[in-house]
């Protein structure tokens, strides 16, 4: 008989992934990776065996339990799961679905709340990183509908809000872990003429890797499809990504999904900039959210080599920045101590998450077979 582990499958933001309480899971991360990869159906780019998407978007894991804390209510790993390849990243966050994380808590009866609306306070294993979550609710879940819309999602739902609490040097330790706002680089790799461009390396929540689309021969504003089809821009931004990262002090990410790609060309949309980013072999549809938070924090770093493209207000304490994508724009929050000027800016942004499925995933019997 194969394993049956309690499971729910949520969409938060623009990501969907399979949820699950970490008290259902194996303790030991060998055999709890296992079971996540046969739950999800990788290594095949189909995921036909299992239950993820076959896509990054959509091979993704949230791992929830009560956090033992004070003054924290929820721990919440994020898992990423890559449709094609047999491994589970743990040490990246990913902000959209952090957004299911208390929906799911309420959902499975992990957390209780009465009235209209709740705060939490979340805990990202990951790295760290706390967050505080707000959200409508209707009989002590997440309310049913809304009027809230992100671009990436079709329709409306309930707003989710997340206020990232000290996301600065998530993975690499420090904002900008080359020590600049602003770094030359000359790139070679395997089956790439040898480039140099300039490249802001940052990480406010998600270690990125920020450069110019035009430096890179193209606009900035080709489609996922488009960009996909460039197997030569893939190649040299792959090795930029190498390169970069022993810079950031990250070491050899050949296998690592961090970090993370994203050009940057002029706005069209009336946004503050234009994006295309890459998780980090794949063009995104739109732009994750700590990818997003990070974006907008080098926006308002001078110097960075978003300078010159991006247009947003100046000198005002919150500053709403919004970040286009190919499938819209998201706006992400920047609010700034007076007291405290060449901090990173502190970051809220809004959401939407729905559970879309309870059930139980099965496992083969023979990766696990369950508590004894």
């Amino acid at each position: 008989m194969p394993t049956a582990i309690a499971c729910l499958l949520m969409r938060g933001g623009t990501s969907k992934g399979a949820f699950f309480n970490a008290a259902d899971l194996p303790q030991d991360e060998p055999t709890r990776d296992r079971v996540l990869l046969a739950a999800m159906g990788s290594p095949d780019r189909r995921q036909i065996d299992g239950v993820g998407g076959g896509h990054p978007l959509t091979s993704k894991i949230g791992i929830v339990s009560l956090s033992a804390q004070a003054g924290v209510d929820l721990e919440f790993l994020f898992a990423q799961v890559q449709p094609d390849q047999q491994t589970v990243d743990t040490r990246p966050n990913c902000g959209n679905m952090l957004a299911a994380a208390v929906p799911f808590a309420l959902a499975s009866g992990m957390l209780q709340a009465q009235g209209e609306r709740a705060t939490f306070r979340v805990l990202a294993r990951n790295t760290g990183m706390l967050a505080d979550i707000s959200l409508p609710l209707s009989a002590g879940q997440l309310a049913d509908g809304g009027d809230a819309r992100i671009d990436g999602v079709p329709g409306s739902a309930a707003p989710i809000d997340i206020c990232f609490l000290g996301t600065a040097g998530s993975v690499c330790k420090h904002l900008l872990p080359t020590g600049q706002p602003r770094e030359r680089m000359s790139v070679a790799g395997k089956g790439v003429a040898p480039f140099s461009l300039d490249v802001t390396c940052i990480d406010n929540g998600m270690p990125l890797v920020i450069f110019k689309a035009a430096d890179m021969g193209v606009s900035g504003h080709e489609t996922v499809a488009e960009l996909e089809a460039n197997t030569d821009l893939r190649r040299r931004m792959e090795a930029l990504r190498l390169h970069a990262a022993q810079a950031m002090g990250l070491g050899d990410v050949a296998a690592s999904n961090y970090p993370k790609m994203t050009m940057v060309a002029p706005p069209r949309q009336g946004g503050a900039i234009s994006t295309r980013s890459f998780i980090p072999h794949v063009c995104h549809e739109s732009i994750g959210v700590l990818a997003a938070v990070t974006v907008g924090t080098a926006i308002s770093l001078p110097g960075s080599v978003c300078e010159g493209l991006a247009q947003r207000p100046a000198g005002a304490e919150v500053d709403t920045v919004a970040i286009e994508h190919p499938s819209g724009v998201l706006s992400v929050r920047l609010r700034r101590a007076a007291a405290q000027p060449d901090a990173p800016p502190q970051v809220a942004l809004l959401r939407t998450a729905r559970l879309l499925m309870r059930g139980e995933v099965m496992v083969p019997s023979a990766v696990w077979a369950g508590r004894a």
